[in-house]
């Protein structure tokens, strides 16, 4: 797996995917968005891979795209453009296996987006937040849409129309973030994280991701037909039988993935 702006990195089922345009503080630049796409696309088929983290090189996760990029488009190329930055909630949406951000420095803009794309995210210390692009007269329409999702109307509309950085306690207790941690112990809790994933029926993983995305976007009569479904489903799986039978016996399960 060879990209021009990131690194991928497979280790005991845990892929890394780490941004990797440092002296750029990791903003997005067209080829970045297109190789991270491709990247998680390529991973989440891969039979080596149960979990994905992402991270950024450097001092930052990410702060971003890049304004190199900015002038001179018309209309139909913006709107391509941010099309393409905004690629990654789609991507991510649409992956079976999770995906965690692990996020330090400054999410700032479409890293924010990321962050909040992200199915988990585990966050250092002292890290800064925010959709700033209001404070040169755009907007992160992009970013804020994961991140309405989880925090409510008011804080969403103050960080779309505010521009303010938050700190990371706000953003645990908004609940943007599942871990606030130590800079110097962010890897080994990210990968603690991954662990605990790794340690689940892997179909359960793929089955429960795959049933939230889809549940935002029914009716609040149609979730529950669609939970229904999904939890019957799971019922006549093999690992649920081997995950109950494992608590009876009192002993580890031994998942298969069916």
């Amino acid at each position: 797996m060879n990209y021009e702006t990131i690194l991928v990195e497979i280790k005991d089922r845990i892929a890394t995917v780490t941004l990797n345009r440092p002296d750029k503080f990791n903003t997005f630049s067209s080829q970045l968005a297109k190789d991270l796409n491709d990247s998680l696309r390529e991973l989440d088929r891969s039979d080596d891979v149960a979990v994905i983290v992402v991270k950024g090189a450097g001092k930052a996760f990410s702060t971003g795209i890049d304004i190199a990029e900015y002038p001179g488009k018309s209309l139909e190329e913006y709107r391509k453009w941010i099309a393409l930055m905004d690629e990654m909630h789609l991507t991510i949406a649409a992956m079976a296996k999770p995906v965690i951000a692990m996020v330090h420095g400054f999410a700032v803009a479409n890293g924010a987006g990321l962050l909040a794309a992200a199915d988990f995210a585990v966050v250092a210390e002292g890290t800064k937040i925010g959709t700033t692009a209001i404070n040169v007269g755009l907007l992160c329409t992009g970013p804020i849409i994961p991140i309405s999702q989880g925090i409510g109307k008011k804080k969403a509309l103050e960080m779309l129309l505010s521009g303010d950085m938050i700190d990371t306690a706000t953003a645990e207790k908004l609940g943007l973030v599942n871990r606030v941690v130590p800079l110097e112990k962010l890897e080994e809790e990210t990968l603690a994280f991954a662990q605990k994933l790794l340690s689940k029926s892997p179909l359960a993983i793929k089955i429960g991701k795959q049933f939230y995305y889809k549940m935002l976007d029914l009716p609040f009569r149609e979730k529950f037909e669609h939970s229904s479904d999904v939890f019957a489903e799971m019922c006549v799986s093999e690992d649920a039988r081997e995950g109950v039978d494992a608590f009876l016996s009192k002993r580890p399960p031994n998942w298969k993935g069916k």
